[in-house]
């Protein structure tokens, strides 16, 4: 019996210790079946007296391998929506929001996201809710908050006036209704934007994962229910491509074919499985449905167009209706085909690019000692060759092609997104005072007068900075200050404007795949250098303040790539990428109307207002620096834990185990020199200043911790360095003089037109 007991103990403890390879590093948002597995060998063994050693330990060994994690924690792009919109207040983000969308252009976060990411708040917040009641037999949140969950302590309860409390069961059927209203609620916010409610979800109750499959068990054809299910399935990680069919979003497709974003999310799934050119059409069907049956009522277009041009402030704040506000759907179906073009392009480099074989003509590929044959050098040799040419050069062709429709969307992309040249410094100290006085509870805090004295600044769309012929008014970049910031120097009048450009989480990514999709084109080094410092330009002004934190841009550390294998004589930029794209300094606030004299006012700082916020958010005082407790430590710790992992599941260059703990790793290490740099400086480790005291708006690139390079980074490298010029397929004729009295043939005007008809289906 003493033998027996000690094998059924020894089960689990072995399952367990296992599966301590990834189930460490992220005990709060993932589950395993090993302790399932352990479990049931343990009573299995427990039953058999004779059971061989090697059948007890094979599937504890089998399932240690196996980690299943929601579905949607596989998305790309997760780390871009990290930010304290996930923690703070609703009512805060939703005051940030109306202060955001009434400053005047360009505004600091895009108003589509920002409006959708309140949305997409208060759907997770409601559906957790329905779900946490449905689970817990709670009629009612206001009943139990009244009588703390108590039944029976309220007073009205004596008089029968209460419905169910705690410990009360709820029947089955408003289960049910409760279930499937959460369920509508998480498919509208994943409808809005996936890659948001996908961050938001984690953030939320783990009851919410289970709803989608509750639902279905009782209604299988609940397509809300199947979307939300699909997102929440466990799958193993990283086998998103093998785990995953499109068969259930296919019949959402069918089913309701006026609608986007199962599409979006279908094209999505085919990128994992790398069917580009599958994802590619998706992305244009939905663009297609999306202007034509989703476009938004805006009835305020002509207002706001005038006042993009004059810089204005309102006179009276204006706060959209639900129905009014802007969208984001259509920017994020530019983004994704530009991703999955650029992608396309990338899958045709390796084709289009001569091997070593070629380059040496053939000499290894008849005999096994590298003398060429007789039959080398005759005609089958020669049409081998005129073959591989022919395909080479349709694959360079096709990599320009796909570069070009990539830069197309791209540009379409940024053209939602504003920069303006001269913007006055008091909108800016405007913004910054406006969002503190919320972060202190001032749920309509007004703009300052003197910003309604402004003169009117000017404004572009970030597309038009990429023209092929800039804007004239534009101040010099780089400087002296960016390239040598040793020497900086500061004159003793306070500058009145500064630059200024609207933000959104994908805006980083874009701007380097940009760059990446001239690299393709084999846009001249001149013109590549001019488009690389406006991009450098643009990113030292991205700050995602109040709403989301810096993040890494897979793009970036390809770019970064590219940069490193390159010639030094390539682009010859005056400093290096991450000199060029250091923060832009915080501008000196001008308020010439403080006290009836000049004076230069700095303002409340960003570190302040981001101690407001947290005050607020955390419920205590920002007067009063109270010591976390160590369960308030804890908690910090494994949020950080959880975050990493996340980041690391997101990344596209861990591919097994050890690129995994590798990016993990790498992660801590940064965090680590970041925390030493604050401590340095006498700064708390909010992200929000280094050790030089200027702000950081993005994360330093980890490839000093984590060497390791992406695919696409390394074809797109050998790219630059041996591919040759490719010349363009479409060339202009000489128009030839036509012979009087001669006219076209019905069979000439035929060709035309199918000329045409075929120009338009390529376009």
């Amino acid at each position: 019996m003493a033998k027996k007991k000690s094998k059924q103990a020894a089960a689990p403890a072995g399952g367990e210790g296992q599966n301590a390879t990834l189930d460490e590093a992220s005990q709060t948002q993932t589950q395993t079946q090993s302790s399932t597995t352990a479990t049931t060998n343990s009573s299995t063994n427990g039953g058999q007296k004779k059971k061989p050693k090697a059948s007890k330990e094979l599937p504890s060994t089998a399932s240690s391998q196996t980690l299943n994690i929601c579905r949607n924690k596989h998305w790309r792009y997760i780390s871009s929506y990290h930010g304290p919109w996930l923690q703070m207040p609703i009512e805060i983000l939703e005051t940030i929001a109306s202060i955001n969308y009434n400053t005047p252009r360009p505004r600091p976060i895009d108003p589509a996201v920002l409006f959708d990411l309140l949305k997409i708040r208060r759907l997770v917040d409601e559906a957790t809710n329905l779900a946490v009641r449905a689970a817990s037999d709670i009629a009612s949140p206001v009943l139990t908050n009244l009588h703390g969950g108590l039944p029976g302590s309220s007073p009205m309860s004596m008089m029968g006036m209460t419905g169910p409390g705690h410990g009360m069961k709820l029947s089955h059927k408003r289960k049910s209704q409760m279930r499937e209203q959460a369920s509508q609620k998480l498919s509208r916010a994943y409808h809005l934007d996936e890659i948001a409610c996908s961050v938001a979800t984690m953030q939320g109750a783990s009851t919410i994962e289970e709803i989608g499959a509750v639902v279905l068990q009782r209604n299988p054809q609940d397509l809300d229910a199947r979307y939300v299910h699909f997102f929440h399935e466990k799958i193993p990680s990283r086998q998103m491509a093998e785990s995953t069919s499109l068969e259930s979003l296919t019949e959402i497709i069918a089913e309701r074919p006026n609608e986007s974003e199962a599409l979006r999310t279908r094209a999505i799934v085919r990128t994992f499985k790398e069917d580009y050119e599958g994802a590619a059409h998706d992305l244009t069907t939905a663009l297609a449905v999306c202007r034509i049956h989703q476009q938004p009522h805006r009835p305020n277009d002509e207002a706001n167009s005038k006042l993009s041009h004059t810089g204005k402030r309102w006179r009276q704040e204006v706060v959209p209706a639900e129905k009014d506000q802007p969208t984001s759907l259509e920017i994020q179906l530019s983004f994704l085909r530009a991703t999955t073009y650029l992608s396309l392009a990338c899958q045709h480099i390796e084709d289009g690019l001569s091997s070593a074989q070629e380059k040496n003509g053939h000499a290894d590929t008849d005999k096994p000692n590298g003398k060429p044959s007789a039959e080398t050098n005759g005609q089958d040799s020669q049409e081998q060759d005129e073959n591989s040419l022919r395909k080479q050069t349709e694959a360079r062709k096709l990599v320009k092609k796909y570069a070009k429709w990539a830069l197309r969307d791209l540009l379409a992309f940024l053209s939602h997104f504003e920069y303006a040249p001269n913007l006055p410094n008091l909108i800016v100290k405007d913004f910054n005072d406006r969002v503190n006085l919320s972060a202190q509870g001032s749920r309509n805090p007004r703009p300052s007068e003197a910003t309604y004295l402004l003169e009117p600044h000017t404004t572009y769309t970030l597309a038009e900075l990429f023209a092929a012929v800039p804007p004239s008014d534009l101040p010099p970049y780089p400087n002296e200050d960016v390239t040598n910031p040793e020497k900086q120097t500061y004159s003793s009048d306070s500058p009145k404007v500064c630059e200024g450009s609207t933000y959104h989480p994908l805006m980083t990514d874009a701007l380097h795949s940009l760059l990446l999709c001239h690299c393709l084109i084999q846009t001249s080094a001149k013109e590549l250098q001019r488009h690389t410092y406006m991009a450098a330009r643009l990113i030292r002004l991205a700050d995602g303040y109040p709403i989301f934190q810096a993040c890494r841009s897979p793009a970036r550390s390809d770019w970064l790539e590219v940069l490193r294998r390159a010639d030094d004589s390539w682009l010859q930029l005056s400093a290096s990428w991450d000199t060029l794209c250091t923060p832009a300094p915080l501008p000196f606030h001008y308020d010439p109307l403080q006290h009836g004299a000049t004076s230069a006012n700095t303002g409340a700082s960003r570190k302040e207002a981001a101690a407001a916020a947290a005050s607020l958010i955390n419920g205590t005082p920002n007067t009063a620096k109270s010591v976390p407790s160590p369960e308030d430590q804890r908690r910090q710790r494994m949020r950080e834990r959880d975050q990493r992992v996340r980041v690391a599941l997101s990344d596209q260059r861990v591919c097994d185990e050890d690129t995994f703990r590798a990016a993990i790793e790498a992660q801590e290490k940064r965090a680590e020199l970041e925390d030493r740099a604050a401590a340095a400086a006498a700064t708390p480790p909010d992200g929000t200043s280094n050790a030089d005291g200027r702000p950081r708006r993005w994360v330093v690139d980890d490839s000093e911790f984590y060497p390791v390079c992406t695919a696409r980074a390394t074809m797109i490298a050998q790219w630059v360095c041996e591919a040759p010029v490719v010349t363009s397929t479409t060339r202009r004729k000489k128009k030839t003089k036509r012979p009087e009295g001669k006219t076209d043939t019905l069979a000439d005007s035929a060709k035309k037109m199918n000329l045409k008809d075929t120009a338009a289906t390529v376009s």
